[in-house]
């Protein structure tokens, strides 16, 4: 028997909401909101980003995770992976019974008919919904309408005959989930892209030509199987993970046009590229929101609220390391002292203590911005914990 699949909920919103606003809003930062989104409390400023924290696809995956268990008491509850890379919400809900499947003592764990399993807010791919439908278990769909999005536009792309070019981290479940969609449809064809410097050197590769080896040996683990950059970049279209850099994914997708029309010509072009708008909203919000902030207000730091390996996160946190002192701060705990920070350095992207982070005397002006898989109370606990290191007893 094939899966039941709930994807609008599970009719228990009001059920679960008292305990959502309770685990995860904050009274502290709506009140911030209203002032402004601006906090002042002795020598300290926090300037709050317009647009920060849970996005729409976050909060109904959160939220469809608890209605699951208040639905299913007496079953076992997993979900696939992460729901959202935020290890604060993933620990609540592990705390809940719920069982991550990608954790290392759930990797022999086999679904029965019985159980519940929670598809995250990035999506799965073609082939682990294939077998979890088999199993015949009830399936809990929190895949993001964002992330919906691209996947039409890659099915329509593969079956038109392009190959995707597909802005993202190869390993990221998200960018998995995009690819497995371009492969099942028409038997299509796929490139992941890290960032522009690899962009410029796959045009490069189209416009002259180059080391078939060398390209392959660079983008092994990127491509669809039997990918050959001779014949499967000749008709491209662009996409994206959905939490990358909106910049860079326009530069992308405006290089790929360039190089395609320098290639092949203008009368080829309508034929040989298309792109189609793939940015969420929400991403593209936040990431305006944290420039607005930074020319609206002379800051001395940033602090960014999010997990290590959330992409949007890190994205915020490039974006403000380009233009003032930045600390990504997993959560509040990294505020270890008014002299010592636990954070993730932009540039290395390890996670680093520095020393001597806050300006010890006269007036401290922080930004705050978090991306969108943190909830208000994380960054209630940042606000609190840097007034009590700028205002000692």
């Amino acid at each position: 028997m094939p899966a039941l699949i709930f994807r609008k909920g599970l009719d228990l919103k009001h059920e679960v909401a008292g305990v959502l606003a309770e685990r995860y809003h904050s009274a502290l930062v709506n009140q911030i909101k209203e002032a402004g989104y601006r906090y002042d409390e002795g020598r300290l400023t926090v300037h709050l980003a317009r647009e920060f924290g849970f996005c729409y696809g976050v909060d109904r995956a959160v939220d469809y995770a608890y209605q699951a268990r208040r639905k299913f008491p007496d079953q076992h509850v997993f979900l696939t992976g992460e729901i959202i890379h935020n290890p604060h919400v993933n620990n609540e809900l592990r705390a809940l019974g719920i069982r991550f499947l990608s954790d290392a003592h759930e990797q022999d764990t086999v679904i029965a008919a019985g159980d519940v399993v929670i598809l995250p807010a990035f999506g799965v791919t073609i082939e682990e919904l294939q077998r979890l439908d088999q199993t015949g278990c009830t399936l809990v769909d929190t895949t993001c309408g964002s992330v919906l999005n691209v996947w039409k536009n890659v099915k329509r792309y593969a079956v038109d005959g392009l190959t995707s070019i597909i802005h993202g981290k190869w390993w990221h479940e998200e960018t998995q989930a995009t690819a497995s969609q371009a492969v099942a449809s028409n038997g299509g064809h796929y490139l992941v892209l890290l960032d522009l410097a690899q962009a410029e050197r796959v045009c490069a590769y189209i416009r002259d030509g180059g080391d078939r080896d060398a390209f392959m040996r660079e983008f092994a683990a990127a491509v669809s199987p039997g990918f050959d950059p001779d014949l499967h970049l000749a008709r491209v279209g662009c996409a994206n993970q959905t939490t990358m850099l909106s910049s860079e994914s326009l530069a992308i997708g405006e290089l790929f046009r360039d190089t395609m029309r320098a290639r092949f010509g203008d009368a080829e072009l309508p034929q040989r590229f298309r792109a189609f708008d793939t940015i969420c909203s929400a991403t593209q919000d936040r990431q305006d929101a944290v420039i607005q902030l930074l020319d609206d207000h002379a800051v001395d730091l940033m602090v960014v609220l999010g997990g290590y390996n959330s992409s949007n996160t890190c994205n915020l946190a490039r974006i403000c390391a380009a233009r003032v002192p930045t600390y990504h701060v997993a959560d509040p705990d990294g505020l270890l002292s008014a002299t010592t920070i636990r954070h993730r350095d932009v540039t290395t992207r390890q996670e680093i203590v520095t020393d001597g982070w806050l300006p010890p005397d006269g007036p401290l002006v922080v930004g705050i911005t978090s991306g969108a898989s943190t909830p208000d109370n994380l960054v209630e606990r940042a606000v609190r914990t840097l007034a009590g290191f700028a205002n000692p007893a």
